[in-house]
């Protein structure tokens, strides 16, 4: 298992929002290139970058930010955020991501979804983001009826490289992720998990690694902003 540091551009500028709001957003780097190099230093393996201006609008914003990121460190990069489009993939990985994050689209069109795997298989993770239990989609704005678990069941037999499963009521709050849920998902899942939302603390980063070799990593937002974990630390708990 890794942790992976988040970078979360709104209008070019590294954020992080509470509960996916994003009028409740806290900046914390006027230099996403500046923050990147940082993570890498202290031992990052992966940054996971996302455009939350690109979520909630439907289509990038921050690909500039994204492509400087790139160039700029030697880790691999996941990108996620209003990637909606064949076109939007080409783009990313185009100017060197290693893969994509899907959230709407790959939920709402199947079709679509396995185009894209079918030219760029093991490049695309899915976004399974939940509130009480119910997928939320465009940007979180939306409620859908479909429960998480049934949603990761119906991408068995895809080639994905992961999914990404966020509890968005525990997202920014610093209370901790929600491990039922996630070890539920966990279980179902027919590829490797990275869980989100909540993580606060080493202890933490060890309860999700016990679930098993199918979580491949967990997400570290807030509290490596706020100091709360130390990312070398985390990065031993990870792989002890």
């Amino acid at each position: 298992m890794i942790v992976i540091p988040a970078i979360d551009l709104k209008d070019g500028q590294v954020v992080r929002l509470t509960q996916g709001n994003l009028h409740q957003a806290t900046v914390y780097s006027k230099d996403p290139v500046d923050m990147a190099r940082k993570w890498q230093d202290q031992g990052a393996q992966m940054l996971h970058v996302v455009d939350l201006n690109g979520a909630f609008e439907g289509e990038p914003k921050n690909l500039a930010h994204v492509e400087a990121i790139v160039s700029a460190v030697s880790v691999p990069i996941q990108v996620g955020g209003g990637i909606r489009s064949l076109d939007t993939v080409r783009s990313y990985l185009g100017v060197g991501a290693q893969r994509v994050v899907m959230g709407t689209t790959a939920l709402r069109e199947r079709s679509l979804l396995e185009e894209i795997l079918e030219i760029f298989p093991q490049r695309v993770v899915v976004a399974v983001d939940a509130r009480n239990g119910l997928v939320a989609t465009d940007g979180w704005k939306t409620i859908t009826n479909i429960t998480a678990r049934a949603a990761i069941q119906s991408l068995s037999g895809l080639a994905l490289a992961a999914i990404l499963y966020t509890d968005i009521a525990k997202d920014g709050m610093m209370a901790g992720p929600n491990l039922i849920s996630l070890k539920i998902i966990v279980d179902e899942s027919p590829v490797p998990v990275i869980a989100s939302g909540g993580v606060s603390s080493l202890k933490d980063i060890t309860a999700i690694k016990a679930m098993g070799l199918n979580v491949e990593g967990a997400i570290l937002g807030k509290a490596l902003y706020e100091g709360k974990i130390d990312l070398a630390k985390a990065n031993a708990v990870a792989a002890s």
